[in-house]
């Protein structure tokens, strides 16, 4: 059952729900991603689609980690962090950290980046906004564990 009569006598998704559905939700933003640069040649497709896309996406991804840690957050919170995560990072491509660890695998590439790029800042809120947007509308903060 996905969801259950709470102790308001509404239905309300318990935490365990919630926690499934992010899962899905950072799979198929980070699997769209992954389809989009492979669409392109290569996942190094730095194209200007496969990029602003990617970063997009990434940033939804990070959105549903946030909830995922922390499911009863409130959206605007949530989606506050999510940027802030993807700015720490993107900013600390300024350093030579996330370059370094791009050079180790494929997996940290994608995770890290590896140079610093004022569009991907202004792309990560397009990928969250949105999600944070629905979740508000769809209520999800009054849920709670079974």
């Amino acid at each position: 059952m996905l969801y259950g009569r709470g102790s308001s006598g509404r239905h309300e998704l318990t935490a365990r729900t919630i926690r499934l559905w992010l899962v899905g939700v950072f799979v198929v933003a980070i699997g769209v991603a992954v389809g989009i640069r492979l669409a392109g040649g290569s996942l190094e497709n730095s194209e200007a689609f496969p990029q602003a896309s990617g970063t997009a996406l990434y940033a939804s991804g990070m959105y549903a980690v946030v909830l995922f840690v922390a499911p009863r957050l409130r959206a605007w919170l949530a989606a506050t962090i999510a940027i802030a995560i993807c700015w720490a990072i993107e900013f600390a491509q300024l350093t030579s950290v996330p370059a370094a660890l791009s050079e180790r695998s494929l997996l940290l590439r994608l995770v890290f980046g590896h140079s610093f790029d004022w569009v991907d800042v202004a792309w990560y809120p397009v990928g969250v906004v949105p999600l944070a947007l629905v979740d508000a509308l769809l209520g999800r903060r009054r849920r709670r564990d079974s």
